[in-house]
């Protein structure tokens, strides 16, 4: 018998702030002494996370994590879907690829998971207080309820009340609850115990009078009504408002090209958030303009992408501003896209496909996935960004392919490195395949610098204070501003604050009373 409680948070839709509130009871619980994990059985996103023992998990819930001040476990995300396209995705199972699966495959392989999914979820209630578990999308979903395994399926599996959230920035939240209420089969409607307005604008006393008639139509009380939360929190994926960020009125103007399969977007937010310096993502030449830096992101599918990037004409554009001496970052497939050629023996999206050409390397695909936590600083660069030099940093690595000279696989890189990492113990043998590490630790270095252009495998590689300020440093000195303060924040330090913020507003909108009797009552089937 576990002896964890459990509460569920689950959605009229998908971006009803789910994770958000999810993430804000864990903080409330750890506040209030219990130890508390998140838990969400199956996810779907291209913003991962990679654990300290290099395993992949959905970063929502390694965020959510973070709020209960415990260290992000697979075992929180036992499923991980990332899209390969529009009806695929790669599936991961307990932080390994399982392999990919067109949508009818996998909804026919999903049954099969359940064990691996009530396994964790027995594993983790023994171990804390309360699980907090989150929904996917709409428990509603009528083509998709069988076999469920995320929503009320899962409701019924770990015995956890539920609240239901809708997000009344939309409009037509009662709507959306009424209506979800009422699709709602008899025994799940045993599980529905609360209900939560979200994302709330303007005056409180005006929506009471409709939070009593929800109740009513219902049969279920309202937990409270949540304000629009201004608030930082790494997003899951593309639904995120990440991407309207403009950098009208910047002295620093960084360009992020807006790929159509885009992963770990957070990457740039460090950046974003000094003053003075602006991220914009761009999807047209037009857009582009003539920025301080140009990034070429993360992406689930480089060759796909890159063909993408040709026929926009963002390659031509890119190009052209390279020339004149722009500088151009590459992280992850954006480094891949950077190189001369890309090849997959196996021909999954194409057999070879011409690279960027602004860095001298090849990039060969294989099977094996490279998953690893690490930590280390900037090498010594020459140029123009020497102010990144000898910069402290920490990230992970996550992708499939390795990158070499072009030409070969071995011997001296043509290229200066762009970073010394070091990874150590299981971490040290986070690719797919490997059995174990050569040895328990190593060091290497990694990434290309040339001139303007740079490349690196690290996601992450601007989240400490010293690496995001010597990049604007050396872009400023480069516009003739070395004058000028630019301060970043350590992104540790600024997600702990807004992790309090999050806490602090619930505490002030929800009725926590009603939501702890929720916890200690849980469903009488």
């Amino acid at each position: 018998m576990s002896r964890a409680r459990s509460i569920m948070i689950q959605g009229t839709m998908s971006n009803a702030g789910k994770s958000l509130i999810a993430a804000g009871l864990c903080r409330i619980f750890r506040q209030d002494g219990l130890k508390a994990a998140p838990f969400k059985a199956q996810n779907m996103a291209l913003n991962s996370y990679v654990t300290a023992d290099g395993l992949e998990m959905g970063r929502a819930q390694a965020v959510q994590a973070f709020f209960a001040g415990v260290e992000p476990d697979v075992r929180m995300n036992p499923i991980l879907l990332k899209p390969t396209g529009d009806t695929g995705s790669q599936v991961i199972v307990m932080g390994r690829v399982r392999g990919d699966y067109p949508a009818r495959a996998y909804f026919a392989e999903k049954k099969k998971l359940l064990p691996v999914v009530e396994e964790a979820y027995r594993s983790l209630a023994e171990e804390y207080d309360v699980i907090v578990i989150e929904g996917a999308g709409s428990p509603v979903e009528i083509n998709l309820k069988q076999d469920d395994i995320v929503n009320m399926g899962m409701a019924r599996l770990a015995g956890a009340p539920v609240l239901l959230v809708g997000d009344i920035d939309r409009g037509g939240v009662f709507a959306q609850m009424a209506g979800t209420a009422a699709l709602l089969e008899p025994w799940e409607k045993k599980y529905l115990k609360g209900l939560i307005v979200n994302k709330f604008r303007g005056d409180r006393s005006l929506l009471d009078p409709g939070l009593v008639m929800l109740e009513e139509k219902c049969c279920v009380p309202v937990a409270g009504a949540v304000p629009w939360m201004d608030v930082e929190i790494d997003a899951e994926d593309s639904l995120s408002g990440s991407f309207s960020s403009s950098a009208a009125g910047s002295l620093i103007d960084l360009a992020v090209i807006r790929l159509p399969r885009i992963s770990n977007f957070t990457d740039f937010a460090p950046l974003d958030r000094i003053e003075g310096v602006g991220v914009r993502y761009v999807t047209s030449p037009r857009e582009l303009g003539r920025p301080d830096l140009i990034f070429l992101p993360g992406t689930k599918n480089t060759m796909a992408d890159l063909k993408w990037l040709r026929g926009s004409g963002l390659e031509r554009a890119i190009l052209a501003l390279a020339r004149t001496g722009t500088p151009v970052m590459g992280i992850c497939g954006g480094y891949q896209m950077l190189g001369t050629r890309l090849i997959d023996p196996a021909a999954r999206e194409e057999k070879s496909m011409e690279g960027l050409g602004l860095l001298p390397l090849e990039t060969v695909f294989t099977d094996r996935k490279t998953r690893l936590k690490v930590s280390g600083h900037m090498a010594d660069i020459a140029g123009d960004f020497a102010a990144l030099s000898g910069a402290r940093i920490e990230g992970y690595e996550i992708h499939m392919g390795q990158t070499h000279p072009a030409g070969s696989g071995e011997g001296e890189e043509a290229t200066a490195p762009l970073t010394t990492l070091a990874a150590e113990g299981e971490a040290a043998a986070g690719m797919e395949g490997a059995a174990a590490a050569a040895e328990d630790a190593w060091t290497r270095t990694e990434g290309a610098a040339a001139g303007t252009v740079l490349g690196t495998y690290v996601h992450g590689i601007f989240d400490t204070k010293e690496a995001a300020e010597g990049l604007v440093r050396a872009l400023a000195a480069r516009r003739g501003l070395e004058g000028m303060a630019f301060t970043a924040r350590d992104s540790a330090e600024f997600a702990r604050e807004q992790a309090d913020l999050v806490a602090d507003t619930l505490r002030s909108a929800l009725d926590m009373e009603m939501i702890r009797r929720i916890l200690r009552e849980g469903v009488q089937e």
